[in-house]
C-alpha cells in the first residue's frame, strides 16, 4: 500500500515528486478521486475546500471525479473508488470521515482498492488510519468538540493501520495556536506516538516503510 499523507494538500513540488513516484506515470495519464466526505461537516467558509480542489485540478489529471461517501449505494462507491489511480480524500472532521466509512461498510473494500493504488491525504484524510482515532485520542489533542459536534462519545477507527498518530497544521497561519508549546503539551499527555507535521510537509508511507517528505517543519513524538 502506498501513502501521502499531507496537511493541506500537494502545497509544493517534493510532495508532486513523491506523488508521481509512487503512482509511476505522469498525472495527465491518471485518474484521481476526490473525496470530500469530512469537509461537509465542518461549518463556516469552505474556500480553503474550493482553492486545494482547484489547485489539484490544475495539475491535468486524465479524470477528476468527485463522490461523496454518503448517501449512494455501496457498490457504486467501490466501484468510482475503483476506477481511479490516486484517491484523494479531504480533510474537515476526521471523526465523520471515520464514521462515514465504517457506518456505510466500507472498510474493507477501501483497503481492498488500496493494494494496488496510491492514498494521498489532506488533514482528516490523513488521520483516520491510525490505531488510536479515537474518543480517548481525541481528549489527548484537543479534538473532543468534533466528535461531540456530531452528537457522538466514541469513534471507532476505520482501519487501524498505524501504531502512530498523525496531527496536521503545525505552525500553521490558520491555526495560529498550533505551535511548539501546543505540540508539548500534547506530548506530556500523549501515550502513543505522534508525528506533527505542517502545511508543506507529508508522511509517506510506502508498505512498512515511513518517512517524511518536507519542504517545512515537522515534529515526532515517541511514547
Amino acid at each position: 500500500m502506498k501513502f501521502l499523507l499531507t496537511a493541506s494538500g500537494l502545497r509544493n513540488e517534493t510532495q508532486r515528486i513523491a506523488l508521481r513516484d509512487m503512482l509511476g506515470k505522469p498525472f495527465t495519464s491518471a485518474k484521481l478521486v476526490c473525496i470530500p466526505t469530512a469537509s461537509v461537516a465542518e461549518p463556516g467558509d469552505h474556500g480553503w475546500f474550493v482553492e486545494d480542489l482547484s489547485r489539484l485540478h490544475s495539475l491535468g489529471w486524465r479524470e477528476l471525479d468527485l463522490l461523496e461517501l454518503n448517501g449512494l449505494p455501496r457498490g457504486m462507491v467501490v466501484d468510482r473508488l475503483s476506477r481511479a489511480d490516486v484517491i484523494y480524500v479531504h480533510g474537515g472532521n476526521p471523526y465523520h470521515l471515520a464514521r462515514s466509512i465504517t457506518g456505510n461498510g466500507l472498510a474493507d473494500a477501501f483497503l481492498d482498492v488500496l493494494q494496488d493504488r496510491v492514498y494521498v491525504g489532506v488533514s482528516a484524510g490523513s488521520m483516520i488510519f491510525s490505531q488510536h482515532l479515537s474518543e480517548h485520542s481525541a481528549d489527548v489533542i484537543g479534538d473532543t468538540a468534533d466528535l461531540h459536534a456530531l452528537g457522538a462519545t466514541t469513534v471507532r477507527p476505520p482501519f487501524g493501520l498505524f501504531d502512530w498518530y498523525l496531527k496536521p497544521h503545525l505552525y500553521s497561519p490558520h491555526f495560529p495556536e498550533r505551535n511548539d508549546a501546543w505540540a508539548d503539551r500534547i506530548v506530556e499527555r500523549a501515550d502513543f506516538p505522534v508525528y506533527f507535521i505542517d502545511d508543506e510537509t507529508a508522511v509517506r508511507v510506502h508498505d512498512d516503510e515511513v518517512d517524511v517528505v518536507t519542504e517545512g517543519r515537522w515534529r515526532f513524538h515517541r511514547d
